[in-house]
């Protein structure tokens, strides 16, 4: 299919889906939000019998066709698509068509909000273990998943010139990204996610993004980004026969090693103040901790690098093989799922591997900035961040630049507001006049929970941009009949960590 054809393709199938309200709020109104919800645990038993009691229509044929994966009558197909037609839906590799239309791929509406406002696209991307009824193939391009949400609600928002994705797969994040960046480059090591890449930004009309076939940076050698984002196959795979190295998530290396490369080479790709951010995973080896091993790479960097690295999770060696076999579509108890397991616990003992922790890595060429050197564990639930965490990053790098470049007379001068997501708590004995606990909650964010004793708390509460940090501790020092040197030295570095994590904010700051 030349380019104006499938311009010409594409532009019809648009048409049609929006003809057909093929929407997230069409389809929940088409099933119902049950239904929705057991969709996303991988069910569509729910999903079917809604459709099946639900009038026939374009909507309900195309969803039937493309989310759930099932075979539809050839005129019910030509119904849902008559601009593109099912000869046209065939040439752009979307289904098989005979007596009846199968689908070939999977194709979903997909809605967000960010800090630019609410959208939504649709995202071509390759039939799931419940339509194929079995374990993916290895060439499998898959969708927007648990991974790539987490991913797209962590990406900085700020406008940039240059965006770089490195291993886009269905593309994703290239879009997400073109919602800041002038220019995006998008990079993998699969042909066939590279064309469904570009399929989805023709598809929602997202021009500026170029698509370049390669391994990590190998596609943009000597070029600098200002913006580099990746969701790379880190997935942990043992480097034996009979064990399938699906593309979206294996990289071919052995361990973590490909998280330790990208770490190694994406300094040399940003530019001055740039800023790189990826998911990945680290191994426990033995005794040792695997942040450790992390702030090694970093620090083993070529390019000195900033860095803010938070371990979400852990598994141990059993449930890490569990989790990436049933991914993979493998059934558990079966003798494949047995093969397969034996094959990973095998690995990780001969490496001495106890466990693995995964989570967020953020990387910074800071030059001529503050220093930023962060290794945390958030093992708990975060905050509500309806756009996305990567506003709330933002917000904090921005603070901590701030704050560090001031010196304690200065950060004593300014006029600080409490985050409107901040509240407090205090706990106390009963008949108690005195707190045992106070507790300052942040609701959005990271949900950060920061203890507070008197002195803290009191500041925090004075603080509402009418009086500076300076003259809010000597009035304490007052009322506490304390040392007020003392009592600024013991709050100002409470002040800079409540700062750096948007508990506290300077109405400076953009």
């Amino acid at each position: 299919m030349n380019g104006s054809v499938r311009s010409a393709a594409v532009w019809a199938l648009r048409s049609d889906l929006r003809a057909a309200g093929f929407t997230v709020d069409g389809l929940t109104g088409l099933w119902g939000e049950s239904a929705s919800a057991a969709l996303s645990r991988g069910r569509r038993v729910p999903a079917e019998r809604a459709l099946a009691a639900a009038a026939p229509g374009p909507l309900g044929t195309l969803a039937a066709l493309f989310v759930l994966g099932r075979p539809v009558p050839r005129t019910d197909a030509a119904e849902a698509l008559p601009a593109l037609g099912v000869a046209g839906a065939v040439e752009l590799g979307l289904v098989r068509a005979g007596e009846s239309v199968a689908p070939a791929v999977d194709l979903r509406p997909y809605a967000f909000v960010d800090s630019v406002g609410p959208a939504e696209w649709w995202i071509v991307s390759d039939l799931g273990e419940l339509a194929l009824g079995g374990a993916l193939p290895e060439d499998h391009v898959l969708g927007v998943g648990g991974a790539s949400l987490t991913l797209s609600g962590l990406m900085l928002q700020r406008p940039v010139r240059s965006a770089l994705d490195l291993g886009t797969g269905c593309g994703i994040q290239a879009l997400h990204a073109s919602r800041h960046a002038q220019r995006v480059v998008a990079t993998d090591i699969s042909e066939r996610a590279l064309r469904l890449a570009a399929l989805n930004a023709e598809l929602n009309e997202i021009d500026g993004i170029e698509f370049r076939l390669g391994s990590l940076f190998e596609p943009v050698a000597g070029e600098l980004f200002d913006h580099i984002v990746s969701n790379p196959p880190f997935v942990i795979t043992p480097r034996v026969e009979g064990v399938p190295a699906y593309e979206y998530r294996d990289g071919g290396m052995v361990g973590d090693a490909l998280v330790a490369a990208f770490v190694a080479g994406c300094g040399a790709h940003l530019s001055p103040g740039g800023v790189a951010q990826l998911l990945g995973n680290w191994e426990y080896h033995g005794t040792g901790d695997a942040l450790d091993r992390v702030r090694g790479w970093i620090d083993d960097a070529a390019q000195p690098l900033d860095a803010w690295v938070i371990e979400r999770d852990t598994e141990d060696a059993a449930q890490y093989a569990e989790t990436w076999i049933r991914d993979g579509g493998t059934r558990p108890g079966t003798p494949e799922s047995d093969r397969l397991e034996n094959a990973w616990l095998d690995d990780f003992e001969a490496r001495e591997v106890r466990e693995v922790g995964f989570g967020y890595v953020l990387l910074r060429r800071a030059d001529g900035l503050p220093t930023l050197r962060r290794f945390e564990r958030r093992h708990g639930s975060l905050g509500a961040n309806e756009a996305g965490l990567g506003v709330h990053l933002d917000a904090c790098l921005a603070a901590h630049d701030a704050q560090a470049a001031l010196d304690d007379d200065a950060l004593a001068a300014l006029r600080l507001t409490v985050a409107p997501d901040v509240t407090e708590e205090r706990h106390l004995w009963p008949g108690a006049d005195a707190p045992t606990a106070i507790l300052l909650r942040q609701g959005g964010g990271f949900g950060r929970v920061v203890s507070a004793d008197t002195g803290l708390a009191a500041l925090v509460g004075a603080c509402d941009g009418e009086l500076s940090v300076g003259a809010i501790v000597a009035a304490l020092a007052q009322l506490l009949e304390v040392d007020e040197a003392a009592l600024r030295a013991d709050l100002l570095p409470a002040v800079r960590a409540l700062l750096s994590d948007a508990l506290l904010t300077l109405p400076e700051l953009p």
